[in-house]
């Protein structure tokens, strides 16, 4: 039996690449977000209430668009693990269900609040859904870290490390895991910052 590996390895490259896509930056994104750190906006919980992301300031967090309907949820408790073991440290995963990529989240806040539990045992907040695709509806979070990092995430689980004072680091495609030794070496750097 012979196997084409060439086809597979393209096949590979084309998925990997279609999880990050180029934000585009124009001088007056780079103007709005310049003083702008993660840490002073505001968004919503899962269940709808305000919830001002200062509440996180002096932590490092992975910020993640995630799905419950996706081939990549099972990141979510590779993403428990990682909360629990930094987060005494001062690390949060902060998720933001998405629903751009396929029609992969679409749930009720009750409905994904209750699959994250049940499936995965999460502890982590999990905020009210948004957009993270440009265009109309892009939320704020999602512009200002296109804007700051250059990319945005081409598919569900795109992860941005987020330094203490709010400041987006570096972002990980989707098929990047969050156990991945270079996405935890950036994690530990960042907390010894």
């Amino acid at each position: 039996m012979v196997i084409q590996l060439r086809p597979l390895f393209l096949s590979l490259a084309l998925i990997a690449s279609a999880c990050t896509s180029d934000a585009t930056i124009t001088p007056e994104l780079t103007a709005k977000w310049s003083a702008t750190g993660v840490y002073n906006l505001e968004t919503q919980t899962l269940e709808g209430e305000a919830a001002p992301l200062s509440d996180y300031a002096g932590k490092v967090s992975l910020v993640v668009n995630v799905a419950s309907k996706c081939g990549l949820t099972p990141q979510y408790e590779a993403l428990q693990a990682l909360h629990e073991q930094y987060g005494p440290s001062g690390f949060t995963v902060l998720a933001f269900p998405c629903n751009d990529f396929g029609g992969q989240e679409p749930g009720s806040p009750a409905e994904i609040r209750s699959f994250c539990t049940d499936n995965y045992e999460v502890s982590f907040p999990i905020f009210a859904k948004l957009q993270t695709k440009e265009g109309e509806g892009q939320s704020e979070l999602y512009s200002l870290l296109g804007t700051k990092t250059g990319d945005l995430p081409g598919w569900n689980f795109g992860k941005y490390l987020i330094a203490a004072d709010g400041t987006p680091l570096e972002f990980f495609s989707s098929t990047t895991s969050p156990n991945d030794e270079d996405l935890v070496a950036a994690l530990q750097a960042a907390l010894m910052d």
